[in-house]
């Protein structure tokens, strides 16, 4: 299991999971929305069990990661904070406020060796195709920014 508490706080999220769109309640900690899937993004293709489990206090948003029969743990040793770690194996969430389909949303995502990848990012196409406009603004100390993370793997 990863989990991560993001400084801001959040009281709905939109889902955008394994392609079912849709609004879910967010409860205050220490309740949580759990959404889980078993088909990878954008492709369809068959994963393992994946579930986030989520809530918000008046600080944070919380999102709890868990991989359920990962054996893998693929990952780059050599990547730093904002590396290209979703080309292996990472957690992500995409944020934004609202439930319509945003161009501008804030980017997590987590490593198994506890790497991030924080950014704001500006996609006025929405899509992410060569040739479209896109833009990002990278948290480079998100930790000294206040967000924290507790990192549990299976096996360790």
């Amino acid at each position: 299991m990863f989990k991560y508490y993001l400084p801001f706080a959040v009281y709905t999220a939109t889902v955008l999971a394994a392609g079912q769109n849709g609004t879910l309640k967010v409860p205050p900690c220490p309740d949580t929305a759990s959404i889980s899937f078993t088909t990878a993004v954008p492709n369809g293709d068959p994963c393992p069990k994946t579930q986030v489990n989520i809530c918000y206090t008046d600080k944070s948003l919380e999102l709890a990661f868990t991989a359920f029969n990962e054996t893998n743990f693929y990952y780059n040793p050599s990547h730093q904070t904002n590396s290209n770690i979703w080309a292996y194996e990472a957690m992500e969430a995409f944020i934004s406020k609202g439930s319509d389909d945003p161009q501008t949303y804030f980017e997590y995502e987590a490593s198994p060796n506890n790497q991030t990848f924080n950014a704001f990012i500006y996609n006025p196409s929405r899509e992410a195709l060569p040739g479209q406009p896109m833009d990002h603004a990278f948290i480079s100390s998100p930790f000294s920014d206040g967000f924290k993370d507790l990192k549990v793997l299976c096996g360790e």
